[in-house]
């Protein structure tokens, strides 16, 4: 995977968990804390992010998995021959995927119709 691609995927996911954290995890103690990105010995850049520790745990694992990606271009993780993540991560994150995409998709429709 390239290094923008690899940046690109992380983003993603800080973002969908940062959605969700927020909307599910409101009155949890949240920590700010920066997620620096490492691939293939290369120190790429930094991700703000202020989450409650259940989900900066799974933040750090996904950040893990991709870091671990066997693939030269990987594959949607939904489509992968090989998953990496185990199945508890799984469910969760498929989880905030989905609660998270409707509301990206419901703020881009809101901000599309000036609401």
């Amino acid at each position: 995977m390239t290094d923008e691609k690899f940046i690109e995927q992380n983003q993603t996911v800080v973002k969908f968990i940062q959605l969700y954290c927020d909307d599910k995890h409101k009155n949890k103690d949240k920590k700010d804390g920066i997620l620096k990105l490492f691939y293939n010995g290369k120190n790429l850049t930094s991700m703000p992010y202020s989450l409650c520790d259940e989900c900066e745990s799974l933040l750090l694992y996904a950040n893990q998995r991709l870091q671990n990606c066997p693939h030269e271009i990987k594959p949607k993780c939904r489509n992968c021959p090989n998953p990496c993540y185990e199945k508890a991560q799984w469910k969760q994150m498929a989880k905030i995927m989905r609660t998270s995409g409707m509301k990206l998709g419901l703020i881009k429709i809101k901000r599309f119709f000036g609401a």
